[in-house]
Formats: structure tokens, C-alpha cells, sequence
């Protein structure tokens, strides 16, 4: 079970609420922000741009691949430990708006982990130290350390064996 906080809504769908729920120009100042680091080739400045405008919590010798996607409405709540890649075009959400609700929940991930091109991590998840994420995957659960977990939904695959 993802570990997310549910705030039910009245009325209009959770999204179209938006701006009752995050301010307009943090959106904005984020929007930005992201949309510069997404295309840097530098890694040292998309890890600053993050820790120093979102408030993401990102570990030393980090990278994130080109077109890498952080929660545009609650970045602060990701943190990212030393040592890991984060694969193009991959998306880490910290929220989920639904029809009569939405859901906020922190993002862990370890140090040393490898999280494959085009993976969706969805709210409330924890990935252990030295995981391996494959290409695809939905991570829709909390991973372990040391295991190589991919699919859609993600599930462990194998335990990786220590170095």
C-alpha cells in the first residue's frame, strides 16, 4: 500500500480545483524550473535548479536523464539519494488528483539506484538502496533494496547480488 494523505473535494473533479490546492504562481515558478532543468545537459545544474527552487532533496553524483519529469505541484515532497540515475523521460509524482479526491504522499528514493527510461513512480513510494528499476515500469509499490523489479505494474523480478 502506497503511503498517500487523501483529501476528499466537493463539487468539480479534484484537478479542476487545482488552485485551491496549490498556489497559481508556485505552479508557474515550478513549471519553469523544470521545463529548464528537463533540457540542461548538466547535471550539477538540474540538481542545484531542483534543491534550490523546488526544494527537492537530491544526493550528491545524482543525474537525471534528459527529459526526466519532477511533480510540477509538490516537488519538495521527492528526495533522491547520492549516487543514483534517474532514466530519460521518466516521471516521479508526489500527487494524484482524482474525481473526489486527491492524494498527496512523499517520494524516497535510495542511494545508488537505477531507475530505467520512460518509468512512471507514483506517490507514496519508497525504492530501497541499490534497486534497479527496469524501462517501463509503473512503480506502483514500494521496492526493496537490492532488487531488480520491472513490468507494468512493477513486481520483483530478482534479487540483484551484492558487489
Amino acid at each position: 500500500m502506497r503511503r498517500t494523505n487523501r483529501y476528499p473535494v466537493q463539487g468539480a473533479n479534484s484537478l479542476w480545483q487545482l488552485y485551491k490546492t496549490v498556489p497559481f504562481w508556485k505552479v508557474a515558478r515550478n513549471f519553469i524550473v523544470i521545463q529548464i532543468a528537463r533540457y540542461t545537459p548538466f547535471f550539477g545544474m538540474k540538481n542545484w535548479l531542483y534543491r534550490t527552487f523546488l526544494g527537492t532533496q537530491v544526493g550528491h553524483q545524482t543525474a537525471f536523464g534528459l527529459m526526466a519529469m519532477l511533480d510540477i505541484m509538490f516537488p519538495e515532497r521527492i528526495r533522491v539519494g547520492s549516487n543514483s540515475i534517474i532514466g530519460y523521460n521518466s516521471t516521479i509524482l508526489a500527487h494524484e488528483y482524482l474525481i473526489e479526491e486527491y492524494r498527496l504522499g512523499d517520494v524516497i528514493i535510495g542511494d545508488r539506484v537505477m531507475i530505467g527510461a520512460n518509468t512512471t513512480i507514483l506517490p507514496g513510494v519508497s525504492i530501497g538502496d541499490g534497486a534497479v528499476i527496469g524501462a517501463g515500469s509503473l512503480v506502483n509499490r514500494d521496492i526493496p533494496p537490492g532488487v531488480f523489479a520491472a513490468g507494468n505494474p512493477v513486481r520483483i523480478i530478482r534479487e540483484l547480488q551484492a558487489e
